[in-house]
């Protein structure tokens, strides 16, 4: 039992002072950048039809959901073609680029080279083979409401809409039917945007400590004894905290509150927050899988448990690959940010996650499931393909090499 503690505390502590600090400065980074930007760039996407692949791949690019969920409503919209959607979420890796960044940043550039090279080619071969399922968007009970009675509708809303308009079909979607902002009355909404600060801070005090640590100081052999775990563990908690009372569990990221983050810096630093609290918390879960099994490949002893992690690693191959591809096809980030964090910790090889970085669609798929089933399912067939075929060929290439 004092064993599995150690592991525990010292998995929490590790996570947030090894990767969570450095996913949240990269975060809120990326999305300070897409505040000042203010969507201008995925406004005028409409204006370039024959290089709207390209711009997809580009914006599915940019770390995290932000830019492939602002694509789905525009396809629905018939302002994009169905070769721009796949490019977008081929490139797409979601949060759990923030955790390749901050734990392998040249890992982070081969991986978004490659799915750039992927997706371009798939999604204008999409286009030229005229493969594009019928909008078929999913009618909301408000919106027949609003056409039947003929009212129209005023713009109350204090942020702007990307891919539809107040009170349309769409924004009835993404703004009332599938779950959103939190309410101003609820628990979660009043902790997440008065704790915030505090959760900044935490954080920030764990990036000093991250630093040091890179420089090989002993954090937890300072004048504060043990800071180190103080900090790892506290963080690790303060996190867990929040991603509870923010309600997020599998995705992280709605297209509601990707409007309201490019609206408003305060609310930017607010779900950045929450943001970083969701991937901080499936790291700890990673870095919790990984030690226990390493435990348990060595029979209950750690050192054993390391030799034999390298002939698995060996043996798993082409299932690896599978298992990346397929890993990949679950909505949401919360499965990923663990594979990549595992890839990080050694236990995954190179094939099999590129082969999970061009399979994954991150939380885009979610309003595009809500607005067109059927296109969200050929959209999770299509690059599953591209993925297995890529991941197979970087695994044939290593086996060579």
């Amino acid at each position: 039992m004092s064993e599995i503690i150690n592991i525990i505390l010292g998995s929490a502590e590790d996570a947030f002072i090894q990767v969570s600090v450095f996913v949240g400065a990269v975060l809120l980074l990326f999305g300070y950048i897409n505040y000042k930007q203010s969507g201008k760039f995925i406004e005028s996407i409409e204006n370039s039809k024959k290089f709207q692949p390209i711009i997809g791949a580009v914006l599915g690019l940019t770390p995290g959901c932000g830019g492939a969920i602002f694509i789905m409503p525009l396809y629905v919209k018939g302002k994009i073609t169905y070769g721009t959607l796949i490019a977008t979420l081929i490139a797409t890796m979601g949060d759990s680029a923030f955790v390749l960044i901050s734990t392998s940043p040249l890992t982070y550039l081969l991986i978004s080279i490659i799915s750039f090279i992927v997706a371009v080619p798939t999604g204008y071969l999409i286009d030229r083979m005229g493969i594009a399922p019928k909008v078929a968007i999913t009618k909301s009970k408000k919106a027949k409401e609003l056409r039947e009675k003929g009212k129209k509708v005023i713009n109350q809303s204090n942020y702007f809409h990307y891919g539809h308009n107040e009170g349309d079909e769409i924004h009835n979607i993404l703004h009332k039917e599938i779950k959103g902002h939190q309410k101003e009355s609820s628990l979660g909404y009043y902790i997440t945007h008065k704790g915030f600060l505090v959760y900044w801070i935490v954080l920030f005090l764990g990036l000093i400590l991250g630093i040091m640590a890179l420089f090989q100081v002993d954090i937890n052999g300072l004048q504060i004894k043990s800071l180190g775990a103080i900090i790892g563990v506290s963080g690790t908690a303060v996190s867990i905290f929040m991603m509870i009372m923010s309600r997020k569990f599998i995705g992280d990221d709605t297209h509601e509150e990707s409007e309201i983050k490019v609206s408003s810096l305060k609310e930017t630093f607010i779900h950045c927050a929450t943001e970083t609290a969701f991937v901080a918390t499936w790291v700890f879960f990673a870095y919790l899988i990984y030690e226990f099994s390493i435990l348990i490949l060595g029979g209950g002893v750690y050192s054993v448990g390391v030799g034999m992690l390298a002939k698995v690693m060996t043996t798993a191959g082409l299932l690896a690959v599978l298992v990346g591809a397929l890993i990949g096809i679950i909505p949401g980030c919360g499965p990923q940010v663990i594979f990549v964090t595992l890839y990080s910790k050694g236990m995954i090889p190179f094939a099999a996650l590129i082969a999970n970085a061009i399979s994954q669609d991150g939380d885009a798929l979610f309003p595009l499931l809500a607005m067109d089933k059927k296109a969200s399912l050929w959209a999770t067939i299509i690059t599953t393909i591209p993925a297995l075929l890529v991941g197979l060929l970087i695994f044939f290439i290593e086996m060579f090499i």
